[in-house]
């Protein structure tokens, strides 16, 4: 078998999965509770003067 098959074939199957899996989990990561404070302090790094 080519490598570039076998290359498609994986990509076409466990890293289509393996990446929405992924997405899933940021998604859910991003959206869990508790997250807003923690999301509003990250964001408030740019503005804070040392």
């Amino acid at each position: 078998m080519e490598t570039y098959t076998a290359l498609r074939q994986f990509a076409d199957s466990w890293a289509l999965l393996a990446m929405v899996a992924f997405f899933i989990g940021v998604i859910a990561f991003t959206f869990r509770p508790g997250g807003k404070k923690i999301a509003d302090d990250v964001a408030q790094i740019p503005l804070k003067e040392d």
